[in-house]
């Protein structure tokens, strides 16, 4: 199996509860980033805030998980809010501050502006990033099948 490795943006507060559930969401809630998900790919959860709506930056990847299955469904959680999600398994990790891993990951091509490849909310990123993010981690999943 060929895994691809994704980084969702969310709060510490939204990484806790997808922790919690066994699920990821991604861009608000929108479908179309899980969908590019497969059974197998790994995510991590960076939080560059504590708290959804703070201002005061975090800036640690809190997360590590891989993805189930291939179902992307969505849930119903308020009356007006129905977002999708995607069921992952969560790994016991250490929380860990992005600042001195920037200039060693190449998904960061501008050092100076390095929080930019985060904007969107979801992004792919190679093994080697994956590989050095989840051994900080204090999870070492190259190579292994977990």
């Amino acid at each position: 199996m060929n895994s691809r490795y994704w980084i969702v943006v969310a709060s510490k507060e939204h990484s806790a509860i997808g922790m919690s559930e066994g699920i990821v969401q991604a861009c608000h809630g929108k479908k179309a980033p899980l969908a590019r998900m497969k059974k197998g790919d790994w995510v991590l959860v960076y939080s560059s805030k504590e708290n959804f709506g703070s201002k005061t930056p975090y800036r640690k990847f809190t997360s590590i998980g891989r993805i189930q299955d291939d179902s992307v469904y969505s849930f119903q959680m308020s009356p007006d809010f129905c977002p999708f999600r995607r069921n992952v398994t969560y790994y016991q990790a250490e929380e860990t501050d992005i600042l001195p891993l920037v200039d060693s990951l190449d998904f960061i091509q501008n050092k100076k502006s390095w929080g930019f490849p985060f904007r969107f909310g979801f992004l792919e990123i190679g093994p080697k990033d994956f590989g050095l993010i989840s051994a900080r981690m204090g999870l070492s999943v190259q190579g292994k099948s977990i």
